[in-house]
């Protein structure tokens, strides 16, 4: 009878226990994993991933939406493919190979070449008709000339290790203003297409010349294909979690519908609350979600983020890129090559400027993609889905004429608004130092954080957010397995 009361004791223990900590499978005496990853994005697998490759196999990754991937996100639309973030493997045919290039032509992802160079042939006028090939080019030129200049101030400026400037000012050094229509257009597809901020937020000497375009190449490959750009963070995913016979991801290790809210730190350890009023606890925790949502306090710290750490968060730039989709019952722009992509020049810059026809894309669909950027992406997620496709129908019957057909669908996808993100990619802006830089990265106790706004030289990209989650496992590594947990700002 002792025997029997000692075992129910200790049962009951350990399931009050268990009740406690608000631990899943306490009650069966399960160890705490070593490692919770909070985000299954491109830079929470490839840290999982890291992790796993080291020997370090008692991770959690908790993601907060019903899929893996962040920010590489398909969607349907009216019968197709799109991707609402990501969209380009940037950086093809360099000196060095983009990593996230091998993987998607390993999994042979449908991609197209993207070719800017006939934009002085499609650049429309704000009342419409194009303006004249020669006009556009000789305005382009200047343009280049102009990013140029800034190239080599900022290497200068490097050189002589000086203060950081912006786009905007490295502008006005060489006496350039845009102020017509077809100025600003050119200024937005040179700077803000990129960096989805102007020239006055973005720093010269940490976004030119860029390390994407240098190290691997100048090419961009547009991912079309129905498993989704998101596919490469299923890849890496899959060479560690444990798979099902048609590959879908069934280790007990990734936790969707999983969203953290509050992270407490001691020197024991760490413990991860989610929505569903459940703790994890670890001995370390990776925070993978976007800068946007740190930025936005959404994920509670006990004790609080010290200062330097949360100045350091709230500096840089998360911004805003948005990619609008719509359908029509037929063509009516101009096919075929040479004719992808075309700017729409107006007044007002940044006014729906950008536009791609996605007739290699999606044959016979009828599809336009219009890109905006910043305060106009902030403007029209304040605005219904109608009002969007008023103003862009009327930029339309500007570029074509009052005769083309009404959109029969609109996607605006609202990036801001999404709790889970608060943004589409960071931003390096005027007055942010590479020591401040190193301060978003730094860990705070046992708390350690990763994310493409992480990635010094790629920020911004997918490679960027697949590189910042090896760094950073490998930061850890080293500290759980050599004790080398100092980290040098």
């Amino acid at each position: 009878m002792g025997i029997r009361r000692t075992r129910l004791m200790l049962a009951s223990l350990i399931v009050i226990m268990g009740t406690l900590l608000g631990c899943p499978g306490a009650a069966t005496a399960k160890r705490a994993p070593t490692v919770i990853i909070v985000g299954a994005g491109m830079s929470g697998i490839s840290a999982a991933k890291t992790l796993s490759d080291a020997g370090i196999k008692r991770i959690l990754i908790l993601e907060a939406t019903n899929r893996i991937g962040g920010r590489m996100y398909k969607a349907n639309f009216s019968g197709v493919s799109v991707e609402l973030g990501a969209n380009w493997v940037s950086g093809v045919g360099g000196p060095q190979v983009n990593p996230v290039w091998i993987m998607a032509n390993k999994l042979r992802l449908k991609s197209f070449l993207s070719n800017f160079l006939n934009l002085s042939s499609n650049t429309y006028k704000p009342e419409g008709g194009v303006y004249e090939e020669s006009v556009a080019r000789k305005a382009f030129e200047v343009a280049e000339q102009v990013v140029e200049f800034g190239t080599k101030v900022s290497k200068d400026l490097a050189a002589r290790k000086q203060p950081d400037i912006s786009i905007l000012t490295s502008q006005r050094l060489k006496n350039y203003f845009p102020k017509t229509p077809l100025e600003m257009v050119i200024d937005y597809y040179l700077c803000d297409f990129e960096s989805a901020e102007p020239p006055r937020a973005t720093s010269l000497l940490n976004s030119e010349p860029s390390s994407t375009y240098s190290n691997f190449g100048e090419d961009s490959y547009f991912v079309s294909d129905p498993r989704g750009y998101e596919s490469v963070v299923h890849y890496v995913a899959q060479q560690f979690l444990t798979t099902n016979a048609a590959g879908q991801i069934t280790d007990p290790r990734l936790q969707l519908k999983k969203v953290v809210t509050e992270i407490s730190r001691s020197p024991r350890g760490v413990a991860v609350k989610t929505e569903d009023g459940l703790v994890h606890r670890a001995d370390y925790v990776i925070v993978s979600v976007s800068l946007g949502v740190l930025q936005n306090d959404l994920i509670k710290f006990h004790p609080s983020l010290p200062q330097w750490k949360i100045l350091a968060l709230d500096q840089f730039n998360m911004a805003i890129y948005t990619k609008i989709f719509l359908k029509f019952p037929y063509k009516f722009w101009p096919s075929g090559n040479g004719t992808e992509f075309f700017l729409y020049a107006h007044e007002k810059r940044g006014y729906y400027p950008f536009w791609q026809h996605l007739e290699r894309e999606f044959p016979g669909e009828n599809v336009l993609l219009v890109t905006v950027t910043d305060d106009e992406s902030r403007r029209l997620e304040q605005q219904s889905d109608s009002e969007t496709k008023a103003e862009i129908m009327a930029v339309l019957r500007n570029m074509f004429g009052k005769q083309i057909p009404e959109a029969t669908d609109i996607l605006v996808p609202r990036w801001l608004s999404n709790r889970f993100f608060k943004g589409s990619y960071s931003n390096w802006p005027i007055g942010v130092s590479h020591h401040q830089f190193n301060q978003i990265k730094a860990p705070v106790g046992k708390v350690y954080f990763t994310g493409e706004h992480t990635s010094a030289a790629y920020y911004g990209y997918v490679h960027g957010a697949y590189f910042a989650g090896i760094d950073t496992a490998k930061l850890m590594t080293s500290c759980i397995k050599r004790g080398a947990c100092s980290y040098n700002i």
